[in-house]
C-alpha cells in the first residue's frame, strides 16, 4: 500500500503513552515488542522471523544497518506497563519512505496507538524530505488495512508469498 505524505494529521496519544525516538539502547525493547505483537499472528507464518525472539532481534539489527535506515521514522511506544508498540522506517533508493514493521502488543490494541505510531513514522519521512510512503500488509489483517486506508494508503499491487505451513494451503497475499 502507498500514501502521499501531504496534509498529515497530528499524532495524538492517550494519556500515559509516549513515543520514544530511536536509539541503540532501545534495540532490545523494539525486538521484544515486535515478538509480542506478531508471534501469534498470521504475519509470523508469512515472515517466520516475527514469530521468534531471536529472529526479531536479528531483524531489528538488520533494519538498523540497512542503507536508508531513518532513525526519525523509527519509534518505540511506551505506556503505563512499559514498551507496547514499535515502528521502523527506511528510505528506499527510489526516494520513498518504507514502513518495515508496525506492531502493537495485543493487550494495547483498540486505543488508537497504531494510528499515532504510524503518524509519528510518516512525519519522520516528511522531515527527511520524502513525499510518499509505502508498506506491505498481510491481506488477512483487516484491522491494519482499515487503519492504513483511513490514513490515505491505497493498494498499489498484490504480492503472493508462499507459506510453508499446513494451516494455510494457499499463498498469503500482501497488499
Amino acid at each position: 500500500m502507498e500514501a502521499d505524505l501531504h496534509d498529515l494529521p497530528v499524532p495524538l496519544l492517550p494519556p500515559g503513552y509516549a513515543c520514544v525516538p530511536h536509539g541503540s539502547p532501545l534495540l532490545e525493547a523494539h525486538a521484544e515488542v515486535l515478538f509480542g505483537s506478531f508471534h501469534q499472528e498470521v504475519d509470523s507464518v508469512v515472515f517466520p522471523s516475527l514469530g521468534d525472539r531471536d529472529g526479531c532481534r536479528c531483524l531489528m539489527v538488520e533494519i538498523c544497518r540497512k542503507w536508508g535506515f531513518l532513525p526519525g521514522a523509527t519509534w518505540l511506544l511506551t505506556g503505563p506497563d512499559g514498551p507496547c508498540g514499535t515502528v521502523q522506517g527506511v528510505r528506499e533508493r527510489s526516494g520513498v519512505g518504507a514502513i518495515q514493521n508496525l506492531g502493537i502488543v495485543p493487550s494495547c490494541r483498540g486505543r488508537g496507538l497504531g494510528r499515532a505510531l504510524l503518524l509519528y513514522a510518516l512525519h519522520g519521512f516528511r522531515q527527511a524530505g520524502l513525499g510518499r510512503a509505502l508498506l506491505e500488509v498481510t491481506a488477512q489483517n483487516d484491522g491494519a488495512i482499515r487503519l492504513y486506508r483511513r490514513l490515505g494508503f491505497c493498494r498499489r499491487k498484490t504480492l503472493y508469498k508462499a507459506v510453508p505451513d499446513f494451516r494455510f494451503s494457499f499463498p498469503a497475499p500482501l497488499l
